[in-house]
């Protein structure tokens, strides 16, 4: 028997069923060894040596398949068709090494895992590509050199900030620099007008003024209210004609079949799944053998595939809908890596109706399937019609455009979303003939301002990243993840936006370390890279001349100050920082103390803000992102109203504005504040608010079954009722200043159901059904936040995921990642296999041996490592 090694138990038990018990199939669980994070692990002085370990959680699956081996000849690696798989065998290769003297290795790859692909890779083995191995470790050592040197000079230079990566921070820029556009934006007025004309048999249609004067109108011709006045007079003083009428044929060819950076734009568009969600539903769907290999950047399409689509086309939709020969396409990205196939279906005529899939899969199974058939259908065909309406001088011309579809083509299963919406001109027009009168029945002027570009999403920042040749298809999802992570960006409806300290980070790099984070820069390394893993460079030689520069960049920064960093900074984000205020006064110039000139500081914290220099006589602060706070500013001091003889003061500090009864003094050093809660406007504020917001908590009565007062107040995590040590979440703040006994005592109890006290059973807020290994997975409350239970195996939701969206596909990983760091067991489910093993016979210890077996077997829910 042969051993074959993969990367997760999923693949590995698809393709155990292909093989037969000829075979042993075994996971690895993604890469069994890294480079330890610790400083000399590249040894830059002796050739870029790099020190790789094997980690805890790996030598358990290096052990099985080292048993497994005992009794079998052959080693068959198996892991995935790219560079990444390629080094996984490596690795495994080079762990093993001391076990296989004597064993026949061999690296056979499938680009899906179906029973033929699988059986043909068998018949083709090879050995380990080392040009894809040594671009493997150049870019691993790449990655380490500039993370584990950079990120230290972040630490001790800029305070808040957490780390730096060699790509990370090229996407980091591109954030930062797009919110940097928009704020620097400045909207500009301009005007169209536009008529509904009637033909003489009575049918309206819309017509937008083209020409003015005998001159063809620019977009900012009309730039004032007035100037449109004068151009809907000079409409409506004339007699307009049809001047021409022109009807042209079109047509729309089909898209692309996917590649993973154009399904990750695409799932973004039209389900808001973010890349990582779209990259562990499409390793389901391959695992599962739906799909094939999804992390590519090739649009080729196997010969046999694209037949299969244009056969089950035919069979569908009939002979019109297939083209007279088959479609090629040609990848147009320069940074275009190994010769990968598309992502397409396996069996072209499984549309998803015939497939039992969940939620996400599902979704994205459709897209796929649509995608790839929809990309060999023949084109749709139209008909754009351009009328023209002119006055007999030629002063005055309008237009109007339609469009007609007169053959669905592809466009009857799929048609690609859009980031932007275009003004597509779809609308149909009525029967116009050229000569005949157009009849103004209504003349409108509208005013329009120009508009800053859009925030990146998911969607838009992917393909930027492609266009510019920055990263790989299988890395985008990781990218995304790691800037939201280290709290650098966040993301709001879709969009992704820059925190304080992530705009910190850009500035930082780009003043000290520009070239690293030069968009040209970055993806001539990745050119790099691939010419390594084509065979044609050297990569000690790429890697001896990036360490050259770049070691001595660093060494550049070491006399660096933090105050003559933030200067820098300061400088470089004024135009951000002090934006030109109305009425032409000094932008530096503190709003409260008018004495003091505004800069760059930092906090205790970690991070940095905007504060005066006079402090401390004032202490006016606001955060870096927020140049527009003037105007709450101008509010700190106000008084609200006196209480007690105390005045009831509106104040504006570093962390939001609060209220404030009386000064501090030295009997009172700290008088009684209270924050804004979110949504509530500063300059809404009045005393009956402040006062209500200074008397919480709020003690609503006495919990009639023990007599201890129930309140309800705000904290951290805002609007709450409390009873004794149980607190349960108010859904609105306003409740905070009205809940009764009856209301708290409902909230209490929903808790109480929830989520568990000590020794009380927490109820599920989700049941998702059963695990593939047996036992029932939960979504359950904790006292951290929400979690995914399986057994003993606990894995905390991400942020962004609420509980109630949780569907099996997205608990599978999360279990699996969870459960290969903690070396969590199975759960109850099995145990039941080690009992009977023991059960039989307790006069001896051998007889206990078999009730260790099932332990290999519970480390099925751990995940590949390299996802």
């Amino acid at each position: 028997m042969a051993v074959v090694v993969v990367e997760s138990p999923a693949k590995a038990k698809t393709i155990n069923k292909y093989l037969g018990p000829s075979y042993t199939v075994l996971a690895s669980f993604g890469h069994v060894r890294d480079l330890p994070p610790k400083d000399g692990s590249v040894d830059t002085d002796h050739d870029f040596a790099m020190k790789w370990e094997v980690s805890p959680d790996s030598k358990k699956h290096i052990k099985a398949i080292t048993d497994a081996l005992a009794g079998d000849d052959e080693l068959i690696l198996a892991t995935d068709p790219d560079r990444e798989g390629e080094a996984i065998s490596w690795h495994l290769e080079q762990a093993l090494a001391s076990k296989l003297k004597s064993k026949k290795v061999s690296r056979v790859t499938f680009n899906a895992i179906t029973k033929s692909a699988i059986t043909e890779a068998m018949k083709s083995p090879r050995q380990v590509d080392q040009a894809l191995v040594e671009a493997y470790l150049a870019r691993r050592a790449l990655d380490y050199l500039v993370g584990f040197n950079l990120s230290p000079v972040l630490w001790r230079k800029l305070p808040g900030a957490r780390s730096a990566g060699r790509v990370q921070s090229v996407c980091l820029r591109l954030i930062v620099e797009r919110e940097m556009e928009i704020e620097a934006f400045r909207a500009r007025e301009y005007w169209t007008v536009t008529a509904v004309l009637e033909t003489p048999r009575g049918q309206e249609f819309t017509a937008r003024l083209t020409v003015l004067g005998g001159k063809k109108l620019d977009k900012f011709d009309l730039a004032t209210e007035t100037d449109a006045e004068l151009a809907v007079q000079a409409i409506t003083s004339r007699d307009l004609t049809v001047k021409s009428v022109e009807a042209k044929p079109a047509t729309r060819n089909p898209y692309p079949p996917f590649m993973t950076s154009t399904l990750q734009q695409e799932a973004s568009r039209k389900y808001g799944m973010g890349a990582k969600a779209t990259m562990q539903a499409a390793q389901r769907l391959y695992e599962a053998g739906y799909i094939t290999y999804m992390r590519t950047d090739g649009i080729d399409m196997a010969p046999e595939a694209v037949m299969a689509a244009r056969d089950e086309i035919k069979r569908r939709f009939g002979d019109r809908y297939v083209p007279s020969s088959p479609r090629m396409y040609k990848n147009k990205a320069k940074n275009a890596q190994e010769a990968h196939e598309c992502i397409r279906p396996t069996d072209m005529s499984a549309d998803p109706a015939k497939l039992k899939l969940a939620d996400d899969q599902a979704k994205l199974y459709d897209l796929i399937w649509k995608r790839t058939l929809a990309s060999q259908m023949a084109a749709a065909q139209m008909e754009r019609t351009t009328v023209d309406v002119a006055s007999a001088d030629g002063q005055v011309e309008l237009r109007a455009t339609g469009q007609v579809l007169t053959f669905d083509g592809f466009l009857k299963i799929y048609d690609q979303g859009r980031d932007d919406e275009d003004d597509d001109d779809s609308a149909r027009l009525p029967q116009i003939m050229q000569g005949e009168p157009a009849k103004k029945n209504q003349i409108t002027p509208e005013q329009h301002f120009t508009q800053p570009p859009p925030r990146y999403t998911e969607a838009t920042l992917v393909k930027r990243m492609e266009e510019l040749g920055i990263g790989r298809p299988s890395t985008y999802a990781s990218i995304l993840t790691t800037i939201v992570d280290r709290g650098y960006v966040r993301k709001d409806k879709n969009r992704l936006i820059p925190e304080d300290t992530g705009r910190l980070v850009t500035v930082f790099l780009t003043n000290y370390f520009r070239r690293y984070v030069e968009y040209d820069f970055t993806a001539d390394m990745e050119e790099q890279l691939d010419d390594i893993s084509a065979g044609d460079r050297d990569y000690k030689d790429v890697l001896a001349r990036f360490w050259r520069d770049f070691s001595a960049a660093i060494g550049e920064t070491s006399e660096l100050r933090i105050t003559e960093v933030l200067d820098k900074i300061d400088e470089v984000l004024s135009p951000h920082l002090y934006p030109p205020r109305p009425d032409g006064s000094d932008p530096r110039i503190c709003p409260v103390c008018h004495q003091g000139r505004l800069h760059l500081k930092t906090a205790r914290s970690g991070g940095a803000f905007v504060g005066c220099g006079n402090y401390p006589e004032c202490r006016y602060t606001r955060p870096i992102s927020a140049p527009d706070g003037e105007g709450t500013a101008a509010l700190d001091g106000k008084v609200l109203g006196v209480d007690e003889g105390l005045d009831v003061t509106l104040r504006v500090g570093r962390f939001g504005p609060y209220v404030q009864k009386g000064e501090a003094t030295a009997e009172q050093p700290k008088p009684p504040r209270a924050s804004l809660p979110k949504g509530w406007a500063p300059e809404a504020m009045d005393l009956e608010k402040a006062l209500a917001l200074l008397s919480l908590p709020r003690e609503i009565g006495l919990h009639p079954e023990d007599g201890v007062a129930v309140e309800a107040g705000i904290g951290r995590f805002g609007p709450y009722v409390k009873h004794g040590s149980t607190y349960a979440n108010l859904p609105d703040v306003e409740e905070v200043f009205t809940v009764g006994m009856n209301r708290a005592i409902e909230v209490l109890a929903q808790k109480a159901a929830r989520g568990p006290g000590r020794g009380a059973a927490a109820k599920p807020i989700k049941e998702l059904g059963e695990h593939p290994d047996g036992g029932p997975i939960q979504v359950m409350p904790g006292r951290y936040g929400p979690y995914v239970k399986w057994g003993k195996v606990n894995a905390t939701l991400p942020k962004d995921v609420e509980p109630e969206d949780v569907t099996l596909d997205i608990a599978l990983p999360l279990i699996e990642a969870k459960a290969s760091k903690g070396g969590k067991k199975a759960p109850a489910a099995k145990k039941p296999a080690a009992k009977k093993a023991a059960a039989p016979a307790k006069k001896k210890a051998a007889a206990k041996k078999p009730a260790k077996k099932p332990a290999t077997k519970k480390a099925a829910p751990k995940t590949d490592a390299a996802e």
